[in-house]
């Protein structure tokens, strides 16, 4: 099975364009030559989870990441989450450290982060596949010009998209998006190494809820249940 095969049908009829393009049929080929060879994260019927847990027409708000996680078990296809039973990663407890300061979300007892993707926030990777153990090792290869496509077509929603972007890399994505209509949310990334640098203290879940608020929509529930 291609990867095409694997998106969801209504994102695979928005995104046709780039499925058919050579740069996604050269993509489908080394992803499949790397699952060959390598062990490589996610599993193939997760590369589209972020897809599969928020429609099209049920996204509110976009959360940006960067690069799957590499460890076993742990990226199962949305920017940040790891499976139930993994241990909390880094960047998402100083997340999970955010909200308890902004929002007074209790810590809870794993990354499993789909409750929030259920409500509408899309958690989408720059790139989304990577080599066991290999950060970045499936960059530019292609998926970075399918996820610009991927925020280009959420910008031409009618109704108003949250767009989180934390770091430099997320930041520069702010290019594709029409203010005008959107809300942008920029701060520092939450990692250990830049999170005191600007990610703590920002409040970008109460600034996500007042933008969607604002135009009449429902606020997120920010509270990671227990499992």
């Amino acid at each position: 099975m291609g990867l095409k095969e694997l998106m969801p049908a209504d994102w695979r009829e928005i995104m046709a364009g780039e499925f058919d393009s050579k740069t996604f049929k050269d993509l489908e080929a080394y992803v499949a030559a790397e699952r060959a060879a390598h062990p490589v994260y996610p599993p193939e019927e997760q590369v589209f989870s972020a897809f599969a847990h928020t429609p099209y027409d049920k996204l509110r708000v976009l959360l940006f990441g960067q690069d799957p996680y590499h460890g076993p078990g742990q990226a199962h296809g949305l920017s940040f989450s790891v499976q139930p039973g993994v241990e909390i990663p880094p960047s998402l407890r100083n997340m999970y450290k955010e909200l308890a300061s902004d929002q007074s979300c209790s810590m809870p007892n794993n990354g499993y982060l789909v409750p929030w993707a259920q409500q509408g926030v899309m958690m989408l990777n720059a790139v989304l596949t990577v080599r066991h153990k290999t950060a970045n090792s499936h960059q530019k290869r292609g998926w970075e010009k399918f996820t610009d496509a991927v925020i280009r077509k959420v910008n031409e929603k009618p109704e108003r998209v949250v767009f989180v972007l934390w770091g430099g890399k997320a930041q520069a994505k702010a290019q594709f998006v029409d203010t005008s209509r959107h809300a942008v949310i920029l701060s520092a990334h939450p990692s250990p190494l830049s999170a005191h640098n600007g990610f703590f203290g920002s409040k970008p879940f109460s600034q996500i809820n007042a933008a969607l608020t604002e135009v009449g929509g429902a606020a997120i529930d920010w509270q990671i249940p227990n499992i």
